[in-house]
């Protein structure tokens, strides 16, 4: 059921673009499920293919999913018209073309917009979060240890690494040393 209120939120749309398209034609605006109704079977049609694409969008709110449910509502949408022995004049197939775009694609570019900075904004408190708790850790070293997990591990475990740490770092040397060598050799023998 998480399709449901994105088809809700995109037959909305198509309903608001047949009444907005003839209420400018001076025609009467109830009638206007007259001329939805072939954009609103290709929607939900769209938005089944959508869900069955082998490489689909995930969610039914992103940009991909979208683009899928926009260009077979208006293929879809135009030829339903025409076949139920309406019109589509090729103004009409531009105009319904850019006003479902901006309708279906719109919505859920500014949701992906507002999603985004909602991350950032709570990434940012997560920061904010952490550099607090550091400082109040630095405060807390400071006045002596007052820290309740302080402990002298966190001093010896440092300088066991580094004791650790320099016979493998010598030996990476030695290694590409005999790499570095092996290669010259091999290109004194390349240039014989």
């Amino acid at each position: 059921m998480r399709y449901l209120p994105a088809f809700i939120v995109d037959a909305v749309l198509v309903l608001v673009f047949a009444a907005i398209g003839r209420a400018s034609h001076d025609e009467d605006p109830a009638g206007f499920l007259a001329t939805a109704w072939p954009f609103l079977v290709a929607l939900l049609v769209g938005h089944v293919a959508s869900a069955l694409l082998p490489s689909r969008p995930r969610r039914p709110w992103s940009i991909g999913w979208g683009l899928v449910a926009w260009a077979v509502t208006v293929v879809g949408g135009i030829l339903l018209r025409l076949a139920s022995g309406d019109t589509a004049e090729v103004p009409f197939i531009i105009v319904a073309t850019l006003v479902l775009g901006a309708f279906l694609l719109g919505w859920r570019g500014l949701a992906a917009l507002s999603r985004r900075r909602v991350a950032a904004r709570r990434s940012a408190e997560r920061a904010d979060a952490a550099a607090s708790a550091d400082a109040h850790d630095d405060v807390a070293d400071e006045r002596g240890g007052d820290r309740t997990d302080a402990g002298d591990d966190d001093h010896t475990d440092a300088g066991d690494d580094e004791q650790t740490s320099a016979p493998a770092d010598a030996s990476d040397d030695d290694s590409d040393k005999s790499r570095d060598d092996s290669a010259a050799g091999e290109s004194d023998t390349d240039r014989r």
